[in-house]
């Protein structure tokens, strides 16, 4: 299964990620879609599962969840917007992960890439896939792309969009 993940879109979704995002099987927003154009245009390239950030609105929070755990071809994935770094994750959702430790936590919020393992738990593959939108900090707008299948994760590709 291919894999497209975004986050912090903050209302813009760069032409690029159609061309980037394209053959996926699913794309995963990591919250702060900022409209729901952004949205809806991401749904006309693939499937979509998302989670609410902070700075959206009803019309976004209405259709999508604060946070949202599923399995895809055996890896059990945590999403939200707000999640902290490995091992010092945000306090509304330590305990859960830490009850229940997925294999693979996407966030975002934070505007910066970071891919790793938790350092208490080499299971865990953390994702945060930086900053997709022109507002924020970032330097350079980046999403993220790879393949699940049979328990695995791997090509997991960083995609650089341009500067901020």
């Amino acid at each position: 299964m291919k894999i497209g993940l975004i986050s912090d879109t903050h209302s813009y979704l760069d032409p690029q990620v159609q061309e980037y995002f394209a053959g996926s099987d699913e794309i995963w927003h990591a919250g702060d879609f900022g409209t729901i154009e952004v949205a809806d245009q991401l749904r006309r390239i693939a499937p979509l599962r998302g989670v609410y950030g902070n700075i959206d609105g009803q019309d976004i929070r209405a259709e999508f969840e604060h946070d949202m755990r599923f399995k895809v071809e055996g890896i059990d994935v945590f999403m939200t917007h707000i999640g902290g770094n490995p091992g010092r994750y945000a306090i509304p959702i330590r305990q859960h992960i830490y009850a229940h430790m997925p294999d693979l936590m996407i966030c975002g919020h934070s505007h910066i890439l970071k891919i790793a393992r938790d350092p208490d738990n080499r299971k865990l593959l953390y994702i945060n896939p930086g900053a997709a939108g022109k507002h924020g900090f970032q330097v350079e707008r980046t999403v993220v792309r790879f393949e699940i299948e049979n328990g695995r994760i791997f090509n997991v590709e960083v995609i650089i969009l341009g500067r901020r």
